[in-house]
């Protein structure tokens, strides 16, 4: 027992410990590759693996390429200027050392005179150096804005444009939480780049600086060595840190679906409070919420591990390996740099050397710890090239989608229909709408309706009746050219001759006038000489002339989705249909809360400016403004026929 406590010292105590702890991490990193190959699998490969190699420098670089789209820009200034500070900042450190080894061998000699020439010294120099350490963290700081702005605006020219953004939600189910990417990711990214360059460069120039002058004092040994550990530990922490850059997609995930059913409690809580739902839907943001936070437990755990093995390796070891070098020509007493020098020689000497080969090991260390910087963000670097792909791909006209197909349920003898999304094709042309032999289906793959063709023209409205479900809303998506075509040939007028009106109308952030003419801005209201007593007669004929009264100007700027009732929204639409006066509209139960005389007279205007309509609705009343109906079933048939005396009109 005795022998026993004799080896059990602090020292060893904390070897074991310490060789423990590095057991551990590397069991927990097998755990987690097993469990992401694991997850691999299970996902077929869709997720791209998050990690410090060749890949990651690549899909950095591209990146960076948006960020800096040309050699002479502000970007590069900023880079340059920050550099240059940094470079300013390494030789302040220099200037220090050597100025406070000054002042401190004055001290110990005793000599007043020179005590008080570096001190005023150091007074002199302090604004300077003051001035250079916050010109750099200007510099940071609006490089960091400035990649952040042109990443973000690059990434919206891609997400809005055509129906991107509608597809990305809708048609394609890689990414979950667009917003989440869009927003705090390209931030966290950015800043992550900046501080990276910066906790890089500036290590590199000290290292390089450090290393000319103390091969010129103390050799070139002790400075290779030095480098030689750096890149020893160096490896071994890389590899050590590879979960981190998994960790951070995981971490990321989550916070976008904490963020997502916090959303949808909000924007659905009117509905939610009727169902006295506030339990259940407490229940889902529980779970939610503990996903994120066991996630975040084992990643500060294993943050905290890593930091234990990081400031033994990257700190207090460098700091070790430095004290071993930088004693070697004082304490080998042979050493021909030493042999007549006197006490105040070789102390000033140590001073000098010891204290930049600190700031070596020191910047060493930062050089080291910067890895951990690098493995978060290749999981950042991950998630933006993900989205990136996604938008190519959706603005391209491909997309990836679970396909859901119940053709096996079929008889063995039924022809099975071939699913292929975009391969029907669409002709532009106006006063027409055809649909010659094209299936109606989901974006899953449901079938609703395997060979659709009828053609209306314009003067010629229709009426489209049937269950829910029949495929209703699924034909009108594909009109409006949001769900791509499956086949057969789609004749109709382009996009901006068609317009949609739903049942729960969208208001838009802004004024008065913005409601009755979006998406159009008041420059393109001008430019059409629309003037805005036209604007006001369009208000009057959906009798909604007393809001202009009431808010006074049409400048005003209110929250219109809670100022106006459901009624006057759904009017409001009507007016901006009035005003964009297309060829054909879609009116989905558009006048389910007016009142029957305002619908006559809405439907009649529609005929009296031109404006053909394709019409879902339950109301009686609607027939007589329509010549024709098509009616599905909901089982895969439909009929288009003209509305004559014998037609059987059905609805409320």
């Amino acid at each position: 027992m005795a022998t026993f406590s004799k080896h059990l010292t602090a020292k060893n105590s904390s070897i074991a410990g310490g060789i423990l702890l590095l057991l551990y991490l590397l069991k927990q990193r097998k755990r987690v590759q097993t469990r992401g190959v694991s997850d691999n699998t299970k996902r077929d490969g869709r997720k791209d693996r998050a990690a410090v190699d060749k890949v990651f420098f690549l899909r950095i670089i591209r990146i960076v390429r948006l960020m800096i789209p040309q050699i002479f820009c502000m970007e590069t200034g900023y880079l340059i200027f920050i550099a240059a500070m940094l470079v300013s900042r390494t030789y302040c450190d220099v200037w220090m050392i050597q100025n406070g080894t000054m002042i401190e061998s004055a001290i110990i000699g005793r000599s007043t005179k020179d005590f008080k020439t570096f001190l005023f010294s150091f007074i002199k120099f302090m604004p300077l150096i003051a001035l250079v350490n916050n010109f750099l963290k200007l510099g940071l700081n609006e490089l960091k804005l400035r990649f952040r702005e042109r990443l973000t605006k690059s990434l919206y020219d891609q997400y809005l444009q055509g129906f991107t953004y509608y597809k990305m939600g809708n048609l394609d189910n890689r990414i979950a939480n667009a917003d989440q990417l869009l927003t705090q990711d390209v931030e966290k990214f950015c800043n992550s780049v900046v501080d990276l360059y910066s906790n890089l460069s500036k290590p590199l120039l000290d290292i390089g600086l450090y290393i000319f002058k103390l091969t010129s004092a103390i050799g070139a040994q002790g400075p290779a060595i030095m480098m030689a550990y750096l890149l020893i530990s160096g490896l071994f922490l890389t590899r050590l840190r590879r979960p981190i850059g998994k960790m951070t997609v995981t971490e990321q995930r989550y916070e976008g679906e904490y963020r997502y059913v916090n959303s949808r409690l909000i924007t659905n809580s009117e509905e939610i409070a009727f169902y006295n739902g506030n339990m259940r839907e407490k229940q889902t943001i529980y779970a939610t919420f503990k996903k994120l936070v066991d996630h975040l437990h084992n990643f500060i755990f294993f943050r905290f591990s890593m930091g234990f093995v990081d400031s033994i390796i990257a700190k207090y070891v460098a700091t070790v390996v430095g004290y071993l070098v930088v004693s070697r020509p004082f304490l080998n007493i042979s050493h021909p740099r030493h042999l007549h020098s006197s006490h105040s020689e070789l102390l000033e000497d140590y001073y000098q050397s010891g204290r930049m080969l600190l700031r070596l090991s020191q910047a060493l260390g930062r050089i080291v710890l910067a890895g951990r910087e690098m493995s978060r963000l290749s999981g950042f670097t991950t998630r933006i090239t993900e989205l990136m792909k996604v938008l190519k791909e959706l603005n391209t006209g491909k997309y990836e989608r679970t396909m859901v197909s119940h053709q096996e349920k079929e008889s063995e003898t039924a022809e099975k229909l071939i699913l292929v999304p975009g391969s029907g094709q669409i002709i532009h042309r106006d006063n027409v709408i055809k649909f010659d032999h094209t299936p109606l289906a989901t974006p899953n793959g449901d079938i609703l309706i395997r060979d659709l063709s009828f053609e209306v023209r314009s003067g010629t409205n229709v009426l489209v009746c049937g269950p829910n479900g029949c495929g209703k809303s699924s034909l009108f998506r594909a009109l409006g050219e949001l769900w791509p075509l499956f086949g057969g040939n789609l004749t109709k007028p382009e996009r901006g001759k068609l317009f949609y009106v739903p049942q729960r109308p969208y208001m838009t952030l802004g004024s008065l006038r913005d409601q009755v003419i979006y998406p159009d801005t008041y420059e393109q209201q001008r430019k059409k000489g629309i003037s805005d007593q036209v604007l006001k007669d369009y208000l009057d004929n959906v009798q909604l002339g007393h809001i202009l009264e009431r808010e006074g100007n049409w400048d005003t700027v209110q929250d219109w989705m809670d100022v106006l009732s459901g009624g006057e929204k759904q009017r409001m639409a009507m007016a901006r249909l009035f005003y964009h006066k297309p060829q054909f509209a879609i009116l989905d139960e558009c006048t389910s809360a007016v009142s029957v005389d305002v619908e006559d007279f809405i439907y009649s205007h529609c005929r009296t400016v031109g404006i053909t309509l394709f019409t879902v609705s339950h109301r009686k009343s609607l027939w007589k403004h329509h010549e024709y109906y098509l009616h599905m079933d909901g089982r895969g048939n439909y009929e288009f026929k003209p509305i004559t005396e014998e037609t059987v009109e059905f609805g409320s």
